[in-house]
């Protein structure tokens, strides 16, 4: 796994300026994986054995822009091309996340909406933004999961608010920029960018589909949507749909819309559309979910663009042994593209929590946004690179398919569960330390045909203490 982690990051060369910043990237992209305690970067040169070493030349690594994001992240990209039909989409999810901060002369910190408060209370927190995009990696054809790899990462943040009293002109510069980082205009610009960016690989022929939430179905994103790329949104339940404009037999301007259609909720309660049932995977299992599928449509969000409604009909579920069902919120869909399949079109969006499993995994097991850095640089390529290094594992993963450590007792084994990714980040560990400690098997420190009774007996106790330690 470690040779396969190093033929991807021999591939990042050229996003360094020098060869030694590359092989020190390296070295603290493999200390936040194994690291333990908090993923500062002094804990990434600890990880390393570096703790007796001139520890700026790290800070100045980041704080110097000695690499490029977008380059960091690029053989992520290829890797995943790599392992898609050449008549397969390449689906992408995009979202942005918050990272906690406290000190308040870090750059591009400001006060966020707290998006984990309660619904029936806006809390706020003193945070960083920034925006991904994460490729879908499935394990097979069909309806199947996937893995969320990081391909793209940007720092969102928002302009400094002027005094009260300042001219107006400030005044006017803050609103213009105000409108230019929204996350809506940010997020369509990534899209962009990553059209242009397989272009360049050589994957003109390769349909882009990106599956957002609905902050990112609105204007900013549909008008500029660049060609051979679908988007697959959520919309509102009272969103006003109208249908194609009826062709004009006299002079005078082209309608773009035609009469108002009926609303999602309205389409989900008319029993005169029927329901279709089709094969996703969803939730650790292929499920038959019921679908509503109405078009052309037309929104003038999208400025003319033809569309698709999909409404997915909501599952039933008990939240515990001997409760009555419950059942979850119905889902309004739109998409661009009328010929992309009902069936690849949903598992497309529901391949979209994977990226919210990824933030997650970054920032609680790698800790992100952890590093204790102040300028505009530093704050915007630590994250990157702890994204770059979670993608990397899990293609690294995938590729070797490296057993893991045996499960504790505790924990039943289950055939189907994928690798999660503290269990890679221990097979990690199981090489890099198990090497060091001069361990070649791994899978031999409990006994299980006999027991010993005296601890004084007990086999391997120190070296699968260390390799457990955070397991």
């Amino acid at each position: 796994m470690i040779d396969s982690f190093d033929s991807l990051w021999d591939q990042t060369r050229p996003a360094f300026k020098q060869e030694r910043s590359w092989r020190r990237a390296r070295s603290l992209a493999m200390g936040a994986l194994v690291a333990l305690g908090r993923h500062t970067i002094s804990g990434m040169l600890n990880a390393t054995g570096q703790q007796f070493v001139d520890w700026s030349a790290a800070y100045r690594l980041f704080a110097l822009e000695r690499f490029d994001t977008g380059d960091l992240l690029a053989p992520a990209r290829r890797a995943v091309l790599g392992r898609l039909a050449d008549n397969e989409p390449l689906v992408c999810m995009l979202d942005d996340t918050l990272l906690r901060k406290r000190g308040r002369k870090i750059a591009g910190t400001s006060w966020r909406r707290d998006p984990l408060g309660p619904p029936f209370c806006s809390n706020f927190i003193w945070a960083q933004r920034f925006v991904q995009v994460a490729a879908a990696l499935p394990e097979g054809p069909g309806p199947s999961r996937a893995r969320a790899i990081p391909i793209d990462m940007l720092h969102c943040p928002s302009p400094r608010k002027p005094r009260k009293n300042a001219p107006e002109e400030l005044w006017e510069q803050y609103r213009k920029d105000s409108l230019a980082t929204r996350m809506s205009v940010r997020g369509a610009e990534r899209v962009v960018a990553l059209r242009a960016a397989l272009d360049s690989d050589g994957q003109d022929n390769r349909r882009l589909v990106v599956s957002a939430d609905g902050s990112y179905t609105n204007t900013a994103m549909m008008t500029t949507l660049p060609d051979r790329t679908t988007f697959i949104g959520r919309v509102r339940k009272d969103a006003k749909l109208y249908a194609l404009p009826e062709p004009n037999p006299g002079r005078g301007r082209r309608r773009t819309y035609g009469h108002v259609m009926p609303t999602p909720e309205q389409v989900r309660q008319d029993d005169t559309v029927s329901w279709r049932q089709i094969q996703v995977y969803l939730a650790g299992q292929c499920i038959t979910v019921e679908c509503k599928e109405v078009g052309p449509l037309r929104w003038r969000a999208t400025r003319g663009r033809d569309l698709r409604l999909v409404i997915i009909r909501p599952l039933a579920y008990r939240p515990a042994k001997g409760r009555p069902l419950a059942y979850r919120d119905p889902i309004y869909l739109i998409c661009t593209d009328p010929e992309l399949s009902l069936e690849r079109m949903v598992q497309a969006y529901l391949w979209r929590w994977e990226i919210e499993v990824g933030f997650r995994d970054q920032k609680t097991l790698l800790g992100s946004g952890q590093a204790q850095v102040r300028t505009a640089a530093g704050v915007e390529r630590v994250p990157a690179l702890i994204a770059a290094a979670y993608g990397f594992m899990h293609l690294a993963m995938t590729d070797t398919r490296t057993a893991g450590l045996p499960r504790p007792l505790w924990q039943k084994p289950r055939p189907d569960q994928r690798c999660t990714t503290q269990q890679a980040i221990n097979v990690m560990r199981m090489q890099l330390w198990g090497r060091a400690l001069g361990v070649r098997n791994f899978g031999d420190f409990v006994r299980r045909e006999r027991a010993f009774a005296k601890s004084s007996k007990k086999i391997n106790d120190p070296v699968s203490a260390v390799l457990y330690a955070a397991g």
